[in-house]
């Protein structure tokens, strides 16, 4: 992209624009485990457990359009222990793939970590997303762990792999 997309927080008028990327990406068949695709009224519970101030939803707007979206969600939610480990995902409109969004996403939520005060960054991802592995790999992500052929794509086997990165 000439021009760097603009990250913000998301408001709920977000929401039916994230589910049709999100619906883009199951349709993928590569970026995630869920098979179905959701209508937005099934997303309302998921929007509302975002906190802006510990775990949000971002949007990266381009030509005044929301082109693609990312979460940081809390790993092992509950666990005091684990409280400034996040878990990073992000998902871009498929007519915007390989225009540099992934990495402004990337970029800014790293650099947003300090205000959440969150040490870790982790992506939990199929093995089959080579472009996400790759994205994350330029941002110094290392491979941490592997399960082999542990996810069904309806019928396809594959892997998950987690992504680590120490903000400190």
């Amino acid at each position: 992209m000439k021009n760097a997309p603009e990250i913000r927080l998301a408001t709920i008028s977000d929401l039916s624009t994230i589910v049709k990327i999100y619906n883009q990406a199951i349709d993928s068949k590569s970026a995630t485990g869920d098979t179905e695709t959701f209508k937005v009224e099934e997303r309302l519970g998921w929007f509302e457990k975002f906190d802006t101030e510990k775990f949000p939803i971002y949007v990266a707007e381009y030509a005044g359009k929301v082109i693609g979206y990312a979460t940081l969600s809390p790993y092992r939610p509950g666990r005091r222990a684990m409280e400034k480990i996040a878990e990073i995902s992000f998902y871009l409109d498929y007519t915007y793939h390989g225009k540099g969004l992934g990495s402004a996403f990337i970029e800014y939520i790293i650099l947003d970590c300090e205000r959440l005060e969150k040490e870790i960054l982790l992506a939990i991802l199929l093995d089959i997303n080579t472009a996400s592995i790759g994205l994350l790999e330029k941002f110094n992500f290392e491979k941490w762990g592997h399960f082999p052929e542990i996810v069904n794509l309806n019928g396809r086997k594959c892997g998950q792999l987690i992504y680590g990165l120490n903000l400190k």
